[in-house]
């Protein structure tokens, strides 16, 4: 394997280790080690973004991302700025810092928005914390504030009303 190599999959596995920091927490970064699977990979350094093919599951401690394609954007400073995954039933899993309830989402699309501590997940959207559900077209999460937006509509596709179930407060 030459140097030239050696240096895209390293630049490949830092982008994702930023995703799992940073999901986890904005100033820190997790000790925990970053395990990818996927069937392929296609990183542009130019354009700082590594694209992961077929069955990508992303682990990093207690943070989960799954899709059949996941796209890392990086800013011009090399800092992560944007994760998307797609698929069917594209899955993100974590617990948040000071949180004591884990969120577990899927949808068709999900983008986390690293600087902006938000999770949007797009078209056939579900969320779940602490016993709670939330259904819709299209949920935003906004990380630190623990706020929830849901909307029906989705560009492309027949409104899809929400839905929620909220457990009652111990």
């Amino acid at each position: 394997m030459n140097t030239r190599t050696l240096s895209f999959i390293t630049a490949a596995a830092l982008g994702i280790s930023a995703l799992g920091s940073g999901i986890a927490t904005a100033q820190t970064t997790s000790p925990d080690p970053v395990q990818v699977e996927a069937d392929r990979f296609d990183l542009d350094q130019r354009a700082g973004t590594v694209v992961y093919r077929g069955n990508v599951k992303i682990r990093q401690g207690e943070m989960r991302l799954r899709g059949a394609r996941v796209n890392i954007q990086r800013n011009d400073a090399g800092e992560l700025s944007r994760a998307t995954a797609f698929g069917e039933r594209a899955y993100l899993r974590d617990r948040p810092d000071g949180q004591k309830e884990q969120i577990e989402g899927e949808a068709r699309q999900i983008i986390y928005h690293v600087a902006e501590r938000r999770v949007e997940l797009i078209d056939q959207a579900e969320l779940d914390q602490g016993g709670d559900h939330f259904e819709g077209g299209r949920l935003e999460y906004f990380i630190d504030r623990e706020v929830i937006q849901a909307r029906s509509d989705v560009e492309g596709s027949d409104n899809q009303r929400i839905r929620m179930t909220l457990q009652p407060e111990q």
